[in-house]
């Protein structure tokens, strides 16, 4: 190969490598924009409705299916792996979540089964910015309710999947994590908070 043939291989590789990082950090900054943008629509700490119980859902209707399929997009663009419709300023029963095995919709869940050992770790809430606190709770867990047709479903979960059940169906009842969690992190938490409550009160 000759001098000048290889010097032109080598500025076409540093080429390419230069559009990959360039088309890198576009998918970044639309994924933030995203995760802006659906944030926004998600209810805030501070908002009445998250502290409101919701509502048993009686009709199946094509309303609550385009509301189920919003909210796991919102999800996901969020970086979250549930959502419940408190949460996006709904009074109706029901969640969405991500595991293994995709996306989920439980309406009117019952958590038929919780068992296992107590275990404390630190929860996120997408309505809470970035505040984590310490929560225990019990990691198996059965969960019942209907999907977003009417039809019957039923999860036994394990681990982070049947701690984000507990944390969705909490809000269903209008409790946050900083209710679940020990006093001195409560109080961490308000001191992050309180400013948000400040503006949201302007």
């Amino acid at each position: 190969m000759a001098e000048h043939e290889h010097d032109h291989e080598h500025e076409d590789v540093e080429h390419e490598h230069l559009e990959d990082q360039d088309g890198d950090a576009e998918r970044e900054a639309e994924q933030l924009a995203r995760k802006r943008i659906a944030l926004a629509q998600i209810r805030q700490f501070g908002d009445p409705v998250l502290r409101m119980r919701a509502g048993e859902i009686e009709t199946f209707d094509e309303e609550l299916a385009r509301l189920a399929d919003r909210m796991i997009a919102l999800m996901h663009d969020a970086d979250g792996v549930g959502l419940a419709a408190t949460q996006v300023g709904v009074l109706r029963r029901f969640f969405v979540f991500a595991d293994d095995d995709g996306d989920h919709v439980v309406v009117n869940p019952v958590l038929s089964r919780v068992e296992g050992d107590p275990d404390l770790d630190e929860e996120g809430c997408l309505s809470l910015g970035t505040v984590r606190v310490p929560v225990e709770r019990r990691l198996e867990v059965t969960v019942e309710g209907q999907d977003a047709t009417g039809e019957e479903v039923k999860f036994e979960l394990e681990g982070l999947p049947a701690r984000v059940v507990q944390h969705e169906v909490d809000h269903l009842d209008g409790v946050l994590i900083i209710d679940r969690t020990d006093e001195s992190s409560r109080k961490e938490a308000m001191a992050q908070l309180r400013p948000r409550l400040l503006i949201a009160s302007r």
